[in-house]
């Protein structure tokens, strides 16, 4: 992709059920400028208005995954408005995504970046991946929602070191505390992603979205479980469980709509 478009805001690709965001600054490590962010947004919002859309792989050009936000941007935002508000809203805006979520890290990921990654519900890396979080190297109380999804996801104990010591760890390391879920070759990454996406998009697209929902809603210490219950009960009578009854009995692939 990086021999066609020129580098600058993030890119997508669409491909049957598929949409592929990818970072396109790969002479700064894919650090996020502001003008991204609200990229990312609009990108975010669009994507899961589409009903066609039933899984979004996050990757980037070159070398590494993310750097993280614009520094420089930080500094100033820090002055005007509180700072790092848009990274937030943008993180979160993935996190709550409709449809599941791949970050395939194809390097090194970083400071936001880092979080980014943690607010897509799987996460595929090389050997070459490696992370690090400096927000206590530069005097910065990271924003909330980043420490809960830290902490969520990767245990409290493994969240503390990574901000409190501002330790780098590598792929290995990665992998034994959750933030990978595999480690692959770099020639293999996207085909994996590929291959893992196509899984999912052939699942039941309303079953998935709701079972998201609700692991979601558990991970924040917000289960609703009247809403739970609903969406079971409502799934019983769907045409997708129509659909995914009728493909086992037939003994052919289900094709939901």
């Amino acid at each position: 992709m990086s021999e066609t478009v020129p580098e600058g805001a993030p890119v997508l690709q669409v491909e049957a059920h598929c949409a592929t965001i990818r970072l396109n600054r790969p002479s700064q490590h894919n650090r996020l400028e502001s003008t991204d962010l609200a990229q990312l947004r609009d990108l975010l919002a669009a994507l899961d208005a589409r009903r066609d859309i039933r899984v979004v792989i996050l990757t980037a050009t070159g070398r590494s995954f993310c750097s993280g936000y614009n520094l420089g941007e930080l500094g100033d935002a820090s002055k005007r408005q509180g700072g790092g508000s848009g990274f937030e809203t943008v993180v979160d805006a993935l996190e709550t995504l409709r449809m599941p979520t791949i970050a395939a890290l194809n390097g090194p990921v970083y400071g936001g970046g880092t979080d980014l990654a943690l607010a897509c519900d799987f996460r595929l890396g090389t050997a070459e991946s490696r992370m690090f979080m400096p927000a206590a190297r530069i005097g910065l109380q990271f924003y909330g929602n980043g420490i809960r999804r830290y902490a969520s996801r990767l245990g409290l104990a493994a969240a503390k070191r990574l901000f409190l010591t501002a330790e780098t760890i590598e792929a290995p390391e990665m992998l034994r505390i959750g933030f990978l879920d595999e480690i692959l070759p770099a020639e293999a990454l996207m085909p994996r992603a590929a291959g893992m996406a196509a899984g999912i998009a052939g699942l039941a697209p309303g079953a998935v979205a709701g079972m998201k929902r609700v692991l979601n809603d558990f991970a924040r210490g917000e289960f609703d479980a009247a809403l739970a219950a609903e969406g079971h009960r409502a799934s019983r009578t769907s045409a997708e469980m129509l659909e995914g009854l009728a493909a086992l009995k037939e003994k052919r692939p289900p094709r939901f709509e």
